[in-house]
């Protein structure tokens, strides 16, 4: 168990699975937070970071929720060194923010196109996580997947996805969301490229 005084990743939990649950019953809620590029013109940035706590449904939420809950702890003892302690908090909301610019410079003229869910942020925390641990195990709907190779075919999937374009999953989010945890990790904390490649070599069987 980790030693930490307050864990931000459940209070992140606590905050997105209630925002989350008001959204689903109030259609206003949900459309005010959501990210809506026109809503841009009108200044309302903050949508930059609040469509990160509504999702499209209640397995959407359960999804980000989980996966949140299983490596954000971990890479929040990594960055809670930094910011005074807000380090994660702040890691969190850069990954919702890094992860959506892509999306909006694309749609920004698109009143049709909107987007939600924290899955950029999920990403990022998950990405920095096999920085950490390359082969620890991952298990995607219940089958047990060393991380590096989930990591190689999320983003091969996501890639060939977001080529096709006929879902309405914002790929591009988790991609952008991805790298930015990759990059902002190594930024920090540039030993773990090395470490990284060590363990990367330290095959499992």
């Amino acid at each position: 168990m980790l030693d930490l005084p307050f864990n931000h990743t459940v209070s992140l939990i606590l905050i997105t699975v209630i925002i989350s649950l008001i959204a689903f019953s109030n259609q206003k809620v949900m459309n005010r937070l959501i990210f809506w590029p026109p809503a841009m013109q009108r200044g309302q940035y903050d949508r930059f970071v609040t469509h990160g706590f509504i999702h499209a449904d209640g397995a959407h939420l359960i999804f980000n929720m989980i996966t949140l809950f299983f490596f954000g702890s971990v890479i929040e003892s990594f960055y809670r060194q930094y910011f005074f302690d807000l380090g994660f908090v702040l890691f969190y909301l850069g990954g919702l923010i890094v992860a959506i610019i892509p999306s909006y410079l694309k749609h920004k003229n698109d009143h049709r196109w909107a987007s939600l869910g924290a899955s950029g942020a999920v990403s990022a925390v998950l990405f920095a996580y096999i920085l950490f641990e390359p082969w620890k195990l991952i298990f995607v709907f219940f089958i047990p997947v060393p991380a590096i190779i989930f990591a190689i075919l999320y983003v091969s999937y996501s890639i060939w996805s977001g080529k096709r374009g006929n879902s309405n999953i914002n790929h591009s989010a988790h991609l952008w969301g991805a790298a930015y945890g990759v990059i902002m990790t190594i930024i920090l904390e540039p030993r773990i490229v090395s470490h990284f490649i060590n363990q990367l070599m330290q095959l499992p069987f």
